[in-house]
């Protein structure tokens, strides 16, 4: 049974949790983390959701919702190497920009990470692929709606960001 800690609408924490598959009450927020690696050479990790998942076989970012008592750069570390076997350091971690919807907060960060897909370690039930690609085979995966619409906007709204580090890189 996974619990996660209840937020306002604040983002104060509550002191109360939620059950995961329960439903939400009303003014409850919970806390999602979202990480797009980022190799430096222009490419950016992505990983396909399993067939059981929502938004099944669509391509996304490694993340997830924080557990009860997690901070938002433990949930991320855990979560990337939770789905891809990726080992970082929670510092290593860059804050790009945190939103929020009618349930969840967004925290987003970036990571620079240059792994081999041969190590990239898939969680059964959870991610069934993995690929690197460019931001030009981002725009395009979305434009054939192999990424969801979600993902798709954080990453249009990220996109820039990203884009400066890997730029940074290149100098």
């Amino acid at each position: 049974m996974e619990l996660n800690d209840i937020y306002d609408k604040d983002r104060n924490l509550t002191g109360r949790v939620h059950r995961r598959g329960t439903k939400w009450g009303a003014g409850e927020y919970g806390l999602v983390v979202c990480v797009w690696v980022y190799d430096g050479k222009g490419k950016l990790l992505m990983t396909r959701r399993a067939p059981q998942k929502t938004f099944a076989l669509t391509w996304e970012n490694s993340g997830g919702a924080a557990r009860a008592g997690e901070t938002s750069r433990q949930a991320i570390r855990r979560e990337l190497f939770e789905e891809t076997g990726i080992r970082a350091e929670e510092k290593d971690f860059e804050f790009l920009s945190t939103t929020r919807d009618d349930r969840f907060f967004y925290d987003h960060y970036c990571l620079k990470a240059q792994v081999p897909l041969e190590e990239i370690v898939l969680q059964s039930g959870e991610t069934d692929d993995a690929k690197w690609v460019s931001f030009a085979q981002v725009h395009e995966m979305i434009a054939k709606k192999e990424i969801c619409d979600v993902i798709a906007g954080q990453f249009l709204a990220e996109e820039p960001e990203l884009k400066k580090r890997q730029t940074a890189q290149e100098d």
